[in-house]
């Protein structure tokens, strides 16, 4: 599917740790994400030295996973987001040990490896001007509410 997806609502985060500024297109299995938010002299992962270090790039590809389940599972009749807790991170990649905010908007992918009701495992990648800043997998799980019984 692809058009203007509103797609806040649909993550935990808020202000500015809401990395992504949209979703171009997503499926079953795949989400296409972009965001301009690592030129921001505020961003809030930013070191002292004012640069964004690429392993902050694996935030981007967990909020692309947190968007994509909540699109699956909204597009499946569920009303309400499931909390989950990123759990791991396996076979991270990095290009380039710093993200050039005047290279241009980052596109964030992530492709669904497996989910059910207990959590989920994708692989992501960002890259830059069609230039692989940074991939590997990562796994999330929905912690159970606990019951009142």
């Amino acid at each position: 599917m692809s058009a203007e997806i509103d797609f806040a609502s649909l993550i935990p985060h808020a202000g500015r740790m809401c990395l992504l500024d949209g979703v171009l297109a997503w499926d079953v299995a795949t989400v296409h994400a972009v965001s301009d938010s690592h030129a921001l002299p505020d961003h809030p992962l930013r070191g002292a030295d004012g640069r964004l270090h690429a392993v902050h790039l694996a935030e981007y590809g967990a909020q692309a996973m947190a968007v994509h389940g909540a699109l699956r599972d909204r597009g499946q009749g569920a009303n309400a987001v499931k909390p989950g807790r990123l759990v791991s991170l396996r076979d991270v990649q990095l290009a380039a040990e710093y993200v050039d905010k005047d290279d241009g908007r980052l596109d964030v992918h992530a492709r669904c490896l497996w989910a059910d009701d207990a959590g989920a495992q994708y692989a992501f990648r960002i890259e830059q001007g069609g230039r692989l800043l940074a991939s590997g997998r990562a796994a999330v799980i929905h912690p159970r509410e606990p019951s009142h019984d």
